[in-house]
């Protein structure tokens, strides 16, 4: 009989094929009322029986073949059928956009059908009814959301994208000879399809230098699965997550600094706002992308191209470049005067500790925005405005570029240039906060009187850290519609940083125990010229590297942290591990899936070899305590800086990016400066160097 986590996997199982073909590699089946089945299959429904169902000649091969008798789900019928004309007008085969207002609007509420089912047995039987009835993308969204939160299937683990649709991903130039692998070569010894790292631009393309952080696999699951952590529409209690708006400034903060970061390595200078919406689009991006639903392309961006008014009824959808313009200017109106007009016309304070929440949410427009009607929808229509700049009226009945999907936004230059202005607009409002006091970044209980890293192995080199190419193998089997059953294998290339350690000497004069918490950030030293920045161009581009407690003794302390315990990392297995298929049971497999990449914990640096700044403080709990416990060693409680805590609020009161989110001090020239007054914070000079060489991942 099969449990709750393989019930719902057959679901999301090769989402465009009907429910009633086989799932999980042909050992799962789902006995289906006849109404359950389409108005193209009803007709048919006996015949379909016949040949795929539990008495199918296909089923007792598979028992005969593999010795286990496949696992037959028996869909209840339903009382009464919802109506899904609220959803069904988004085509099956279309893209399915978050961007999109009525397409968000059309996802709240199947959200909040599948959540007011009674029980997880119910749900499964209204999602296999609705299943074959929606935009795939669509439903596959909203049951990942559902899963994640209903308390009954919290313990599902959802699967990767990646696994979904991998045509947003990989190099469909891949696809036809996976095909092939899968169709001549028995599934056991089927053979990995290699895609090339870069396959968008040539080296010609200045911008293609950071290809291999635009386009990074990890990078991208990491955009699309905080989305789905954080909705921004659906029932209240799904959508009013604790700090939700601050998170989506500072997540998106850290994906800038990081960009920005190994910009200046790879040669590269700042990221230009995008301020005019008017001006000509001078970066071209040609994704390579092909939607597997309907064979149409993500169609490509040209140089010098011009952002227009969206109009598009058919996928309900409007967004003109002057009603973001008047938006704008009330929002800056709002930071500027320190507070926000609600919808009942009350002031709603900026300049205090909750306002940088209040105004993620107006900025992204979620469904917790205070008033959605005079601040508008900023972020979100940028991204449809740029997402259609190559048809906006849909003359030539073509669907949204990269830019319109949050599995594939991060792939175009042109949103960190876009995000990049939506940072400012946090950044006008930071400025205004006063700097942190003394007592705000002292600890009279600790000092700090050591901090160095090393590579984690024997005689491992002391703050000299080493990036290089590592080669891993994905398994896409699950998300391969129509094509054989079995594994279907790509190897791809991405950055990886050999693993080290942190060492801390920290001396406590309290006279008992106690806790505190350790921050630890990497600065930029220089911009892409070698020249040195600014503090303030420095603490903007801090990228936090770990974040955790610590328990310490009277007197002196020594602390070894691995950096594969980063607060802000997930690993490997869990960005790409494949739970369709995995066991259930297997710890590895558990998809909680918000968090960045491991293999992305360090900038690339080059081969020259990149100095920055480390810098570490310990800052005192009783500030930091937000009376929350958490096991960072269990569950999904190790990736909190960046996703928080599930069902929890933020494990810290601290502002999210403390101590750099605000100014310094007057008289504050250099980093030293910042630390020099505090025992309880140190700096170490470190060395990132990329070593040009690739290593294939160990595969079991």
């Amino acid at each position: 009989m099969a449990d709750l986590t393989q019930k719902f996997h057959g679901l999301l199982q090769h989402p465009l094929e009907p429910l009633f073909l086989p799932k999980n590699d042909g050992k799962l089946y789902y006995d289906l009322p006849e109404r359950f089945l389409t108005t193209r299959y009803r007709p048919i429904g006996q015949n379909l029986a016949n040949r795929f169902g539990p008495n199918s000649p296909n089923f007792s091969q598979v028992s005969n073949d593999t010795g286990v008798q496949p696992t037959v789900v028996t869909i209840r019928d339903l009382d009464e059928l919802p109506d899904l004309a609220f959803a069904s007008w988004i085509k099956r085969r279309d893209a399915f956009s978050l961007f999109n207002a009525e397409h968000r609007k059309a996802a709240g509420k199947l959200i909040k059908l599948f959540m007011n089912q009674p029980s997880a047995e119910r749900l499964l039987d209204v999602a296999a009814y609705t299943r074959d009835r929606l935009n795939g993308p669509l439903f596959q969204y909203a049951l990942s959301v559902v899963l994640l939160h209903r308390p009954d299937t919290k313990n599902v683990p959802v699967p990767s994208m990646l696994h979904l649709f991998p045509d947003q991903f990989i190099d469909p130039a891949t696809n036809a000879r996976m095909m092939e692998e899968t169709t001549i070569v028995l599934d056991e010894n089927r053979m990995a399809i290699n895609m090339p790292m870069n396959y968008t631009a040539t080296d010609e393309e200045p911008e293609q230098r950071m290809a291999f952080f635009r386009e990074d696999i990890g990078v991208n699951l990491h955009h699309w699965h905080w989305h789905l952590s954080y909705p921004g529409s659906g029932p209240p209690d799904i959508v009013r997550k604790d700090r939700r708006g601050e998170l989506f400034y500072y997540m998106h903060q850290q994906l800038l600094a990081r960009y920005q970061i190994d910009r200046f390595a790879q040669g590269l200078g700042r990221i230009e706002p995008l301020s005019n919406l008017r001006e000509p689009i001078r970066e071209a991006y040609y994704p390579k992308l092909l939607r597997s639903a309907n064979n149409r392309t993500f169609c490509p961006r040209y140089p010098a191209m011009t952002v227009s008014d969206v109009v598009r009824s058919g996928d309900r959808l409007e967004a003109r470049i002057a009603d973001i313009e008047s938006s704008l200017s009330r929002v800056l109106e709002a930071i500027d005067a320190g507070f926000a007009i609600s919808a009942d016309g009350a002031r709603v304070p900026l300049d205090d500790a909750r306002g940088i929440d209040v105004l993620g949410n107006i900025l992204e427009r979620s469904s917790l925005t205070i008033n959605r009607n005079l601040y508008g929808d900023v972020h979100n229509l940028g991204h449809v405005l740029l997402g259609y700049i190559h048809d906006p009226r849909g003359i030539y009945l073509e669907s949204f570029g990269v830019m319109g999907g949050t599995a594939t936004a991060m792939r175009d230059p042109i949103f960190y240039r876009w995000h990049k202005f939506i940072d400012n607009l946090f950044l006008r409002h930071k400025a205004r906060l006063a700097p942190y006091t003394t007592a705000e970044l002292s600890n009279g209980n600790v000092t700090l009187e050591a901090l160095e890293t090393q590579l984690d192995r024997t005689g491992g080199a002391v703050n000299s850290l080493v990036t290089f190419l590592e080669r891993s193998q994905v398994d896409l089997g699950a998300g391969l519609d129509f094509g054989p059953t079995g594994s279907a294998f790509i190897s791809f290339t991405h950055l990886q940083c050999a693993p080290f350690v942190y060492r801390l000497r920290i001396n406590s004069s309290a006279r008992a125990n106690r806790q505190d918490t350790v921050r630890i950030f990497l600065l930029p030293r220089q911009n892409e010229q070698g020249r040195p920045l600014s503090f303030d161009d420095r603490r903007l581009m801090a990228i936090e590297l770990d974040s955790f407690r610590v328990n310490l003794r009277p007197g002196m302390n020594s602390i070894v942290r691995r950096s594969t315990n980063s607060s802000v990392t997930i690993p490997y297995e869990r960005t790409f591990g494949n739970v369709v298929q995995a066991n259930a049971g297997d710890a590895q497999s558990r998809f909680c899936g918000c968090g960045w990449p491991a293999h992305m914990l360090l900038p690339k640096g080059n081969a020259n070899g990149v100095e920055f700044d480390l810098f570490a403080m310990v800052s005192r709990f009783e500030d930091d305590n937000a009376n929350v416990e958490y096991d960072e060693n269990a569950g999904c409680d190790d990736s909190y800086s960046f996703c928080g805590l599930r069902d929890r609020v933020y494990p810290s009161r601290r502002p999210m990016g403390f101590p750099f989110d605000r100014r310094a001090p007057n008289g504050v020239r250099a980093v030293a400066d910042f630390v020099a007054p505090y025992r309880n914070m140190r700096l170490a000079t470190v060395t990132i160097r990329f070593m040009n060489s690739v290593i294939e991942r160990p595969t079991n």
